[in-house]
């Protein structure tokens, strides 16, 4: 078991704690998914943000790869500011979470780990913990490649997306998030009115492209319809297998654009 330092929210700070984790599973990094929900209208959510850019960037977990997305809901639109970003599908997903892990209500900043644990900004051990916890699950490896954006109005993405689930003992849903690898806001009222703020990974489509049978291997060429105006530069596209009905995450990849995959 080594330690590593991760990063915390401690009243609105960015701090550095040490935490003990895993080891890498089979000498390969673990991939963990990081789903903060948050709105720029919030303004407890800056800190947060500004947090899973830090995790997205530093990668500070030994034998882990922290695959983040940043999910912005819209229920806090009628409060000054609608935010640019924001989803009523993304809304729903963090409700799904909350009635399927028994929380108590949805709230941002929120932070949902592998769909299975909420994670406790302001708590280092906890943090460990659910980190810990992650890092030990067993994993459906995914690999994603031929990644290109094509055409216009609209641009589609098209990939080819493999998940073995030959140890896999139970069927799961396979999806595909298109995510502004960066984002940017000059926010003009509401809770950050006057503020300028920064995002990465941010959640512009979440789409199912299709079902991962148990004991099989899923591999399919897909593509997606893009949103308009958006730089095919500044796109990182995240795949996982989730059990469903929001359930656990069971394997995730990240791929960015003009970036090969390992």
């Amino acid at each position: 078991m080594r330690v590593l330092a991760i990063l915390a929210i401690v009243v609105g700070v960015v701090c550095i704690r040490s935490v003990p984790v895993a080891e890498a599973q089979n000498g390969r990094a673990v991939p963990i998914l990081f789903e903060l929900f948050t709105s720029e209208g919030c303004s407890s959510c800056p800190p947060a943000d500004s947090w899973l850019q830090q995790l997205d960037s530093s990668q500070p977990i030994p034998g882990a790869q922290a695959i983040v997305l940043s999910e912005h809901v819209d229920y806090w639109n009628h409060d000054g500011w609608k935010d640019p970003y924001s989803s009523s599908a993304l809304t729903e997903r963090q409700s799904g979470y909350v009635h399927n892990l028994g929380l108590d209500t949805p709230y941002t900043p929120q932070v949902i780990v592998d769909g299975q644990s909420e994670l406790k900004l302001n708590d280092p051990k906890q943090i460990g913990d659910v980190v810990l916890k992650a890092q030990k699950a067993p994993q459906v490896p995914i690999s994603i490649s031929a990644m290109s954006v094509e055409g216009s109005a609209p641009a589609i993405l098209r990939a080819s997306i493999k998940a073995d689930g030959s140890s896999n003992k139970h069927n799961a849903d396979v999806f595909a998030a298109v995510a502004l690898d960066r984002a940017e806001s000059q926010v003009l009222r509401g809770e950050n009115g006057g503020r300028h703020l920064s995002h990465v990974a941010v959640v512009q489509e979440l789409v199912k492209i299709g079902k991962l049978e148990k004991g099989k291997t899923f591999d399919q060429d897909i593509q997606i319809n893009l949103k308009p105006g958006l730089d095919p530069e500044n796109l990182r596209l995240v795949v996982f297998v989730q059990e469903t009905n929001y359930g656990d995450v069971l394997g995730s990849a990240l791929q960015k654009m003009g970036v090969s995959s390992k």
